[in-house]
């Protein structure tokens, strides 16, 4: 269940600090009774940022292969990588 907190809960920042941190997920801050802001712990938001990296990596991998159908072994592509950057 989300976390949703009116807009003058943010004047306790130990608490919503608290709040983010025990539940590792977004704290859904409201304004008038309409959605405003979201606040979460640092942690959650590199998390969330590392899932869309590699979320749009998959997708350029899968839209790479669907134009060309080519796939590459994975030893062979290492060992050619290490080649060329590591000479070796």
């Amino acid at each position: 269940m989300p976390q949703i907190r009116p807009i003058t809960d943010l004047r306790n920042t130990t608490e919503i600090s608290e709040a983010c941190h025990a539940r590792r997920e977004p704290l859904f801050i409201t304004k008038n009774g309409y959605g405003d802001l979201v606040v979460m712990s640092i942690e959650s938001y590199e998390e969330l940022v590392e899932t869309a990296a590699t979320d749009r990596a998959i997708g350029e991998a899968e839209a790479e292969y669907a134009a060309d159908g080519k796939l590459y072994d994975a030893r062979e592509a290492l060992s050619s990588l290490r080649r060329k950057h590591f000479g070796g």
